[in-house]
């Protein structure tokens, strides 16, 4: 699946609704051309999906970038997309790991200088039903998801404070942050958590010139979504004919949001969390459908004990 993967989804529509209108092409910039120039990017988890469509809307501007993640094989896709399009350095990070973080700062730094702009994408999620989650599997998520992102802005942060510069912080969620996410409760606490963040950290570091803001994507399909994740799509029928948008979002314009919002030309936006998701979360029926158990949904078959839960001794 492509950048320019679309689903119109307007099968059986003869008039009347037409949905909200396609988006410039790829390649095209939301600001001015140059607006990243001499300024340094640094995107957790840039090297697939939506944030390796956000790191190449700052690199189009100008930006150098600065992409991290655990895994080398996403190291290498952000090299091979991103390069084309301006500087990147590539490292190696857990974002668990608060030392890692600050190699990861460092090497930016010694590559650049300085990160102007910090993108916390990385993220851990898989749909389950909550009483299916180990405890392992619940602190992994929160773990990634919440604690690394935290950990990401504080060294983002004290940083900008000793050198007494502003910076900007993006932080990508959820919309479950404000309405819960059922059958993904460890990435909606998590996610709730990193919103909470953005309105906090905006009130405390704003005097010292860091702005914070969040970012939240509605349906925006991508080439490297996971098998579980388009199954789930696949089997709830999530496509454009679901979106009051009639159509699903395209990464770019994630990508083109995130650059706005962490330009001069957002600069008096902080504490605000944006949601790129044609008016998708807001969705009401005025009659509810019936309940379907969050079981069902994922095609699982009853709850199945598989004994009882140890007790500490």
């Amino acid at each position: 699946m492509t950048d320019d993967a679309t689903d119109d989804g307007h099968e059986g529509w003869t008039d009347g609704p037409i949905g909200l209108p396609a988006p410039p092409p790829l390649g095209e910039a939301a600001l001015p051309a140059g607006s990243y120039d001499g300024r340094v990017v640094l995107v957790t988890g840039g090297g697939t999906g939506l944030g390796k469509a956000i790191a190449a809307e700052f690199a189009r501007l100008g930006a150098s970038l600065v992409v991290a993640s655990r895994k080398p094989e996403h190291l290498a896709a952000a090299e091979e997309a991103l390069a084309p399009l301006g500087p990147v350095r590539t490292v190696a990070c857990d974002i668990r790991d608060a030392d890692q973080i600050a190699t990861a700062f460092d090497v930016a730094v010694e590559a650049f200088g300085l990160p102007d702009v910090l993108v916390n994408n990385a993220a851990a999620n898989f749909p389950s039903p909550a009483e299916d989650l180990s405890p392992n599997a619940w602190r992994t998520v929160v773990d990634i998801t919440l604690n690394g992102t935290y950990l990401c802005s504080r060294e983002f942060a004290r940083r900008h404070l000793e050198a007494r510069t502003p910076g900007s912080i993006v932080n990508v969620g959820a919309s479950y942050a404000w309405t819960g996410g059922p059958g993904f409760a460890h990435s909606a606490a998590a996610k709730a958590g990193v919103k909470n963040l953005v309105e906090t950290l905006a009130v405390e570091w704003g005097p010292y010139g860091i702005q914070v803001n969040g970012l939240v994507p509605g349906l925006v399909p991508h080439e490297d979504m996971t098998a579980d994740i388009v199954d789930n799509l696949a089997r709830n029928r999530s496509n454009a004919a679901s979106q009051p948008a009639l159509r699903v979002g395209l990464p770019r314009e994630l990508g083109w949001a995130a650059t706005f919002l962490a330009s001069p030309y957002g600069a008096f936006i902080s504490g605000h969390t944006l949601v790129v998701d044609g008016a998708n979360w807001q969705r009401r029926h005025l009659t509810n459908p019936p309940v379907t158990t969050v079981r069902d949904q994922l095609g699982r078959g009853p709850f199945a004990s598989e004994g009882p839960t140890p007790r500490p001794a």
